[in-house]
């Protein structure tokens, strides 16, 4: 379904995404005008949906909490899992939702501004949709790795080192 062109320039997308088109067709050897094309060609299919900048917020000022919260469910008649899925993305402190094969259903990334916010989001709106049965919350402290990028340890760390 899909071209070695296509295929090329999704990998090249998705290890820097500013790379333009006349970029992309020197490094395939296409000319610009086919990879414009294949480009729209992967946007209408929906498999290029969107362009982001990987940034590591903590070294901000930026003030916030992030936690995957590991949801348990009971799938609806003939909708599966998908009908709660769907509900749950609609919140603005979804960032990623996943359908997990495991000890439980679904593993949603969310964030808030505190923790008081996303204890609230947790308690009086996850955790009373009709079908959720359980969830377990996992804060995160910290970032190492993120999108296959070293945020911490890298040739930039200017901490000092601890002996033993």
């Amino acid at each position: 379904m899909f071209s070695t062109l296509d295929m090329h320039i999704l990998e090249i997308l998705c290890e820097d995404a500013r790379v333009t088109p006349r970029e992309i067709a020197v490094m395939t050897g296409s000319d610009e005008a086919q990879v414009n094309i294949a480009i729209e060609g992967l946007k209408r299919a929906g498999v290029l949906v969107g362009v982001q900048a990987l940034i590591n917020w903590e070294r901000t000022d930026k003030e916030f909490v992030s936690a995957v919260i590991e949801v348990n469910v009971q799938p609806q008649r003939e909708k599966g899992f998908d009908a709660i899925a769907q509900r749950i993305m609609q919140y603005d402190e979804v960032k990623s939702l996943y359908l997990m094969s495991g000890a439980y259903d679904l593993m949603v990334q969310c964030e808030a501004a505190t923790l008081k916010e996303l204890a609230q989001f947790v308690h009086s709106r996850l955790s009373v949709i009709e079908g959720v049965t359980g969830t377990s919350t996992h804060f995160m402290l910290k970032t190492y790795k993120y999108g296959g990028t070293i945020f911490e340890g890298g040739a930039d760390d200017r901490r000092q080192a601890v002996m033993p």
